[in-house]
């Protein structure tokens, strides 16, 4: 009892109301009871009254009880937070420090709508980011930044701080004058931080508490690195940005990437992150520019494979001209594999397909498709694949639900948890109220409709697509096999123009002895 009235008569515990509402709709439902039992005759009023007590105290008794159990998870939260000034965890904050332990590799667009999902259920997030394109900046920023590629880093700062849009502003405002001119305050805040704590690596985690960012982002590397590629045609491509371009002019596919040079160190810190993980987010995002190149990176597959968290691989929902074209799922998972080898993927997250023809028309335009879904080859790599609906249109443009990509990584987890027998477990409350508040407070998606198929199961723009592309590579072969044959010419006309010169030179040089010979004879006389 003692426990009960110390429990009851906390300050502020805002747990009293819901006990009086409770008790007020017993009440209520107590006396349409005894209205029945009294009442010889019912007439109409009566009856109405009876059935406006009943379901006046039903809801009460609901709204309390539901109430009073949100309010005591709170307070046992509260209770078992070490930090001051705890309010709502459940419905108006995230899990904060309680929040299973994320690693996100990748870059891009992909990687953002990673973390800005992820932020709403956990402080523990670690984005590991790519760094390459050494050198793309201008001279001016080349000199005061050391040539140090800031661009995923500060997207992603931005992608987890709380208020992004300002955060976006601040970060990317360029500075217009002076010795500034053209440089972003992104670039020489981080350069002022690399300079205090004499390391790349240090000062972008620095700048996570600074900026009051959630979860801290490192550079999967601090060496300079270059991403290369090798096409099916023996090509070897230098250069992240110069990777489409080749594929797209030479018709070519992509045989493997790798990184020059292949012994660099990893950055510190991003081994232990990956190995204390409860679960590592792979993709979505660029395959083979922003998410193998830093699998690449020695020790960060070893530490992926020995880590007993969860592996999930997040599926692009569009192939990408100059990477992945005509690419299925089971391609995607493939070539995860084929670079880093088995252990890597438990799980594989796709979306449905179901998106607006409009947008995949305009995509299909630029050489883009949605990913074909074959799923029992994907099966067969023994990756669990799980179906959501993660697309959304931003901007016009075909993005991954932010919301949809963390519900489906928390609620692996939060199964998990389950499956160890820990629903008391402070970690599973937390998170699967919060998925119930957040599902119940997701704005409703647009119903879309699937493109319509042909028979062999593909678009109709799909089907238009490709025999462009069939028609653009059968050009592509006779313009090879005419330069073939024109180098070959040419080869022959060289040898036979050499031959031409060579006798002609001898010529010369025989009626040059010719005429000195004569002029010898001549001095003679």
């Amino acid at each position: 009892m003692k426990g009960f009235f110390s429990w009851f008569f906390i300050s502020g515990n805002k747990i009293k109301r819901w006990l009086l509402l409770i008790i007020l709709s017993m009440v209520s439902i107590c006396y349409a009871i005894s209205t029945i039992i009294v009442t010889n005759t019912l007439d109409i009023g009566t009856i109405i009254k009876i059935v406006v007590l009943f379901v006046i105290g039903f809801l009460g008794i609901v709204v309390g009880w539901t109430s009073l159990q949100k309010r005591n998870l709170e307070m046992l939260i509260k209770k078992t937070d070490k930090r001051v000034n705890v309010k709502s965890l459940i419905y108006d904050k995230k899990v904060y420090d309680q929040g299973p332990k994320i690693v996100v590799i990748g870059g891009g667009n992909g990687l953002n709508a990673v973390l800005r999902g992820l932020k709403e259920y956990t402080d523990n997030i670690t984005a590991i980011v790519t760094v390459s394109d050494y050198g793309d900046k201008n001279a001016d920023s080349r000199m005061l930044l050391d040539t140090l590629p800031l661009e995923d880093v500060k997207e992603s700062l931005v992608a987890l701080s709380s208020n992004e849009e300002e955060m976006n502003k601040l970060i990317n405002f360029k500075f217009q004058y002076g010795s500034l001119k053209s440089l972003t305050f992104g670039d020489v805040y981080l350069l002022a931080m690399q300079n205090l704590n004499n390391e790349f690596s240090r000062s972008i985690e620095k700048s996570s508490e600074i900026l009051n960012i959630t979860g801290k982002v490192l550079p999967v590397t601090q060496e300079e690195i270059e991403i290369c590629a090798e096409l099916t045609d023996g090509t070897i491509v230098k250069g992240r940005g110069e990777i489409p371009d080749v594929i797209n002019e030479k018709m070519e596919s992509i045989n493997r990437v790798f990184i020059s040079p292949s012994n660099v160190k990893v950055a510190p810190g991003v081994e232990q992150a990956i190995k204390d993980a409860d679960a590592i987010i792979i993709g979505p995002g660029s395959l083979y520019t922003n998410v193998i190149p830093n699998l690449l990176v020695k020790g960060v597959s070893k530490a992926i494979k020995e880590s007993k968290g969860f592996k999930i691989y997040i599926s692009n929902i569009m192939t990408e001209p100059g990477q992945t074209y005509n690419y299925s799922l089971s391609d995607h998972i493939k070539a995860i594999k084929r670079h880093i080898g088995e252990g890597s993927i438990d799980y594989c997250i796709y979306d449905t397909g179901e998106v607006m023809p409009e947008f995949i028309r305009k995509y299909n335009m630029k050489g883009s498709e949605l990913v074909d879904q074959d799923i029992q080859k994907a099966k067969a790599e023994g990756v669990k694949i799980i179906k959501r609906d993660l697309a959304t249109i931003e901007n016009n443009h075909i993005r991954h639900d932010p919301d949809a990509i963390a519900r489906s990584i928390i609620e692996l987890i939060c199964e998990d948890l389950k499956f160890n027998d820990k629903q008391n477990d402070p970690q599973y409350l937390m998170l699967n109220q919060k998925l119930k508040f957040k599902k119940v407070n997701s704005p409703k998606k647009e119903k879309w409709k699937k493109p319509k198929l042909d028979k062999n199961g593909k678009s109709k723009f799909y089907s238009k697509y490709e025999d462009r592309i069939i028609s653009l590579r059968e050009s592509n072969e006779k313009i090879k096999k005419d330069m073939v044959t024109y180098q070959k010419s040419n080869q022959i006309l060289e040898k036979v123009n050499g031959m031409k010169k060579y006798n002609s030179e001898l010529k010369k040089r025989k009626q040059q002895e010719e005429n000195e010979k004569k002029k010898f004879l001549d001095s003679l006389k």
